[in-house]
């Protein structure tokens, strides 16, 4: 086979952000080596483009089957690519089956098959009743567990007291997997109505997040278990996750665009377009979380893509108690993060760390993340100083509902490739992922 050579002035590499050429074969990186750039052959990206590792989301909502309405695996992946996202790992909720036992991974894995533009795998739930079924999710290749700490939104995936939480540290420490945690404390969470966001907020409060992190810390240094704390909203949380981690418990956490864009006192009332659980909280909070991801705290930038019909927002109403909580945001996560890190001196290399290796990482998908040798040839042409305004005719999500519209963003994903071959709008060719 022919190689199929991309060069640009700028590729972020393990080595940082330098010209290169970089060599397929096969799907994967054969070297990233000096380029040759007066040369005619392969493909010269733009001097205004860099090239960068496509972007791990492990953190999407697609909820096919069961409410393919909200979304599906056609759309989102499409969304994902559009983006610069060239993997996903799928939520075992809100699709109907949940992802509970290997019948219902098989339900999902089947739906999905033939639908996706980028490569998807799959989370397992961890729920009361199915902790005889968590094993054989393990063998059927889900990349490790879910649990809620707190009402989930959906009657099928309820969640864990703190005994079956316990239970399910120790499962995942036997089976070398990890545990994902939706960490607020049911307890510490009150009554949210109306259109008032200030209230919303209040019903959710930091300390909610603190105190059901700091029992989960507990428990999985007790059990030395590897558990992840997800969507982290509250900086008040990253203290305690510092010291846990100084100490050696195997926790990590991940924040989410709309936490490090948004604040809650830019959030009109009724405008529950912006309501997502734990909430955009405030400035200041904001400020927290960006040094957080500098010191290394927080490890990871994924959208938690969370989509629902356009309706259950009750925009009529405006009511935050009752609208679905969740952001649908796959597309935009990229020039979000651009966007605001650069104004903060972030660089490319910090953002695809962020929102590539360090995701991959923590699904383990040891081929997936880098530019470098050896890994699968999921790349992105992105046009880091060109500038855009968000309009949903531009989002390819099944509904394009979006807190963002009319903000302008910086940077543009101009091509994806998913190992070396160019995504193709309606040319569905990614694969199914299993942990390995």
């Amino acid at each position: 086979m022919t190689d199929l050579v991309i060069r640009a002035r700028r590729v972020v590499t393990p080595a940082g952000v330098r010209p290169a050429e970089v060599r397929i074969r096969d799907g994967r990186i054969t070297s990233v080596d000096s380029p040759v750039l007066t040369s005619s052959s392969g493909i010269t990206l733009a001097d205004d483009e860099v090239l960068l590792p496509g972007l791990v989301d492990t953190h999407v909502h697609v909820n096919e089957p069961g409410r393919t309405e909200w979304e599906g695996f056609a759309t989102a992946t499409a969304a994902a690519a559009a983006g610069g996202v060239t993997t996903i790992i799928d939520m075992p909720l809100n699709s109907v089956p949940p992802t509970v036992d290997l019948a219902s991974l098989r339900l999902k894995q089947e739906a999905a098959r033939g639908q996706c533009a980028v490569d998807v795998g799959f989370w397992g739930g961890a729920v009361p009743g199915n902790s005889k079924d968590r094993a054989a999710l393990h063998e059927g290749g889900v990349f490790g567990f879910k649990c809620f700490t707190v009402d989930s939104g959906v009657e099928e995936f309820p969640p864990l007291a703190d005994a079956e939480l316990e239970l399910v540290m120790r499962q995942v420490a036997e089976l070398g997997s990890v545990l994902i945690v939706h960490a607020e404390d049911a307890s510490r969470i009150g009554t949210a109505a109306g259109r008032q966001y200030a209230g919303f907020v209040r019903s959710r409060p930091q300390a909610a997040e603190t105190a059901a992190i700091a029992r989960v810390i507990e428990l999985a240094k007790a059990r030395d278990a590897r558990v992840h704390v997800l969507h982290l909203s509250a900086a008040d949380a990253v203290p305690l996750l510092a010291r846990a981690q100084a100490d050696g418990v195997r926790v990590t956490a991940e924040t989410c665009p709309h936490y490090l864009a948004l604040s809650a006192e830019a959030v009109p009332d009724g405008h529950t377009q912006f309501k997502c659980c734990p909430p955009i909280r405030e400035e200041s909070n904001r400020e927290r979380l960006w040094q957080a991801l500098a010191e290394g705290v927080i490890t990871s930038v994924v959208s938690d893509h969370s989509p629902c019909s356009p309706e259950l927002k009750r925009l009529d109403t405006g009511d935050f108690g009752a609208a679905w909580g969740g952001i649908s945001s796959v597309q935009l996560g990229l020039p979000v993060v651009w966007t605001h890190g650069s104004r903060r001196g972030c660089g490319l290399s910090e953002v695809s760390a962020w929102m590539a290796a360090n995701p991959a990482r923590l699904a383990g998908l040891p081929g997936k993340g880098l530019i470098a040798a050896g890994m699968d040839a999921d790349l992105v042409a992105f046009a880091p100083d060109e500038e855009f305004v968000v309009r949903p005719g531009q989002l390819r999500t099944r509904h394009r509902l979006t807190p963002y519209e009319g903000q302008k963003l910086r940077g543009v994903v101009r091509k994806t490739w998913l190992a070396g071959e160019p995504v193709i709008a309606g040319q569905p060719a990614g694969r199914l992922l299993a942990r390995t």
